[in-house]
């Protein structure tokens, strides 16, 4: 029964990829509108095609260098599995084709957004959202596709292993878990780049453009405006894409091995296979209603923007609480020892992710006091305004980091049977609860990739000179928008923490398997020996003594929590030295081409998408090759005792960081869009001019460095997973 269930997962991840085309389909059969639509929306997808063509070159260079150590690793010296350089690159090619085909569905579907909305708000609505939907659907099938494939390639072709029968199954999971790696890879340059050019031209087109000459956003007159555009796609999609693909795939693939360990002593591979295949098939479930969730997004003409709201957490609600009831029946039918406690670890999981998604709303939107305070600051100038924002950020990780504290121990005390010395099925629970946040992320990811839909539909209306009407329908989306992104990208946090959990208790399993590899049986624990393959998850603690009164597990969790800011630092600094070229290049057009503001003469666009490609490819290297760098020599030098407190105290310091910068971010810029809509004077005021330098600090925190952060992390596991083998046979202490 268990095998026949399997093909539920890669028949749902075809029939993902069927709608995303489907809906793909609907949306190229709409108008794109007047022939000046047509010509804005041509150049942002020119300007989208030629920055990602570039990076995806620097990209496949560092990839071949990567599975040329792994190859050498792998064959060379025998400390690590042979699939590993393999299934890197398949990870990383996946992820890759996720964030380039959801861009590319978003460059065709801004105009006809900007287009439908001269018809009505639903119909805009409705075209971004089920365009936003092809990225969401496309990461899952893809996704899920890619762990089918790999499950039944290593069912086929690996053998029964000597150290126990239901040993194969572990060196399965983890062997999967190393194509995570190459997700994580290409999502870190996929975020850290879009992040840099997206910024970049954003603040360029806001400094000098509404702040300087005093201009609207999105104006035909502004050089950056096109780069700005394009910079939504590159950072916002396919970015967003690539990095929740390899969240959504970590998280499963790290409870899978989790539910491997969880039963390997048990001589049950029976229920071994069960744990293995529940999170697949939750995520399977979780596409089919996600589906139903799409279909249940509408809304009404002249909706307030909680109105817009609703109507996208209906489709997300609806989807939610039908995987709660689908993940009873499934872990029920599964036979699945304690299933109706496990159940209950999803259903936490869930909630979890709820939680975090309304504290992001409720701290971010224009619709709430705290952002419309910030917005109340901007009386007393932009200082008050950063000082405020700061502190909304600060004040914002405390639901966030609750929520997960209390959902990480009601999910371990839900599997473990409510016992704490139960560590295995606990960890299970862990990341089964991890599975449960992401199992909807069909819809969750389509509300965040209709955001920069919506933002790009905005800028096409102002370029195009649709209307005052027109242009107020796309402003309501576009609001909505930033909300949803925020809302995705605390999410994406949320499920970072969790994940990373897993990940962490997933490299105990890699280390047997490295020992194994060279010839190690038994482990010396408290003056015994204690044969490897019945090693338990504390006896491998003790074996490298990771306490907190070891300095190397201390100097690791330090290194760890200094890499979350250093990487900070270096994006931060990044998009800087980038914006400042633009900023540099819009005052030289305006100066040096007459006839700019008064309409006269048009702007040199592709001067300024040039320079966001060339600054992006250039900075984007150094901080995403030190995530890599950072755990191969901490383990190099502390060993295994290092990389633990190295993980640790990343995935601490990183989370929290990751929702300040996220959160603060999105409060800026909907402070500035409150008043935008008329309050504290309205637009061109000196409250409007203070929330716009209040925005553009914010820029860098929620599209650069903030959601950079929840990749950073897993991809330092992922790291340290993939070379324990090397980690495990030499350190220096």
């Amino acid at each position: 029964m268990e095998q026949s269930l399997f093909w539920l997962v890669p028949a749902s991840s075809v029939l993902a990829l069927a709608f995303a085309w489907y809906f793909h389909r609907q949306m190229m059969k709409e108008s794109e509108g007047t022939p000046q639509m047509m010509k804005i929306a041509a150049a942002v997808r020119k300007g989208a095609m030629s920055y990602l063509k570039q990076q995806y070159k620097v990209v496949a260079l560092v990839f071949v260098c990567l599975a040329l150590v792994f190859a050498v690793m792998a064959y060379g010296f025998h400390v690590q599995n042979s699939w590993v350089p393999i299934a890197f690159l398949t990870g990383g090619f996946f992820s890759g084709l996720s964030g380039f085909l959801g861009m590319k569905t978003a460059t065709y579907a801004s105009a006809r957004t900007a287009h439908a909305a001269r018809r009505s708000l639903n119909s805009g609505l409705r075209i971004a959202f089920r365009s936003g939907a092809v990225m969401g659907l496309v990461v899952v099938g893809l996704g899920l596709l890619d762990i089918s494939f790999w499950y039944l390639l290593l069912q086929a072709v690996i053998p029964a292993d000597a150290l126990t029968p239901g040993h194969k199954l572990c060196v399965i999971t983890t062997t999967m878990l190393t194509f995570g790696m190459g997700a994580s890879t290409q999502a870190l340059f996929a975020r850290v780049g879009g992040g840099i050019y997206t910024k970049a031209a954003d603040v360029g087109a806001d400094l000098v453009g509404k702040v300087e000459a005093g201009i609207p956003e999105d104006d035909p007159r502004n050089p950056a405006t096109i780069a700005d555009n394009v910079g939504d796609n590159v950072g916002d999609v396919a970015g967003m894409g690539a990095d929740l693909y390899e969240s959504y795939c970590g998280s499963i693939l790290a409870t899978a091995a989790l539910g491997a360990a969880a039963f390997l002593h048990a001589d049950d591979t029976l229920m071994q296979v069960k744990a293995v295949i529940a999170p697949m098939l939750i995520a399977a479930v979780g596409i089919l209603l996600s589906l139903v969730g799409i279909f249940a997004v509408r809304t009404k003409e002249n909706a307030r923007m909680k109105d817009l709201l609703g109507a996208l957490s209906l489709g997300t609600n609806l989807s939610s609480v039908l995987i709660v009831a689908a993940t009873f029946f499934i872990l029920w039918a599964l036979g699945i020892d304690n299933w109706l406690w496990l159940s209950c670890s999803v259903v936490v999981g869930l909630l979890v992710g709820i939680v975090i998604g309304r504290s992001t709303e409720y701290y971010t939107s224009q619709s709430y006091k705290p952002t419309k305070r910030l917005s109340e600051s901007g009386k007393t100038g932009p200082a008050t305004v950063i000082i405020s924002g700061i502190g909304l950020g600060m004040l914002s990780t405390a639901i966030p980091v609750i929520a997960v504290v209390v959902g990480i121990i009601a999910s371990y005390l839900f599997a473990s049977g409510f016992d704490f010395n139960n560590v295995a099925m606990g960890l299970y629970g862990i990341g089964i609860a991890s599975v449960g946040m992401l199992s909807t992320l069909g819809i969750t990811l389509a509300t965040d990739a209709y955001g920069p839909i919506a933002d790009n539909a905005g800028g096409n209306a102002e370029m195009s000179g649709l209307g005052e009407e027109v242009r107020r329908r796309t402003d309501a989306l576009d609001s909505l928008g930033n909300t949803t992104a925020a809302t995705g990208k605390g999410f994406a946090i949320g499920s970072a923490a969790l994940t990373g959990l897993s990940l962490l208790a997933s490299y105990v399993e890699e280390i047997r398997i490295g020992l194994d590899r060279l010839g190690t049986t038994t482990l010396t624990v408290g003056g015994e020996q204690v044969p490897l393959q019945d090693a338990s998850f504390f006896d491998f603690m003790h074996y490298y003594d990771v306490t907190l009164m070891n300095p190397k597990v201390l100097s690791g969790m330090f290194i760890g929590a200094m890499m979350a800011f250093l990487f900070c630092g270096l994006t931060m600094n990044a998009v800087g030295r980038a914006a400042s070229r633009m900023v540099a290049e819009v005052r030289r057009q305006f100066n040096e081409i007459k006839g700019i503001l008064d309409g006269r003469a048009e702007p040199d666009y592709e001067r300024c998408v040039a320079i966001s490609t060339k600054g992006a490819q250039r900075e984007m290297v150094v901080p995403s090759l030190l995530a890599i760098i950072a755990p191969v020599a901490t383990g190099l030098i502390f060993g295994i005792p290092g990389v633990m407190g190295l993980l640790v105290g990343g995935l601490s310091a990183g989370f929290v960081l990751a929702i300040f910068m996220a959160n603060a971010g999105g409060a800026w810029d909907n402070a500035k869009k409150y008043v935008e809509e008329g309050n504290f004077g309205g637009k061109g005021s000196e409250v409007h001019k203070a929330t716009v330098v209040g925005d553009t600090v914010g820029d860098p925190f929620k599209d650069t460095s903030g959601p950079s952060l929840n990749i950073l992390v897993k991809l330092m596991s992922m790291v340290a997973i993939v070379m324990a083998g090397l980690t495990v046979a030499w350190s220096l202490f």
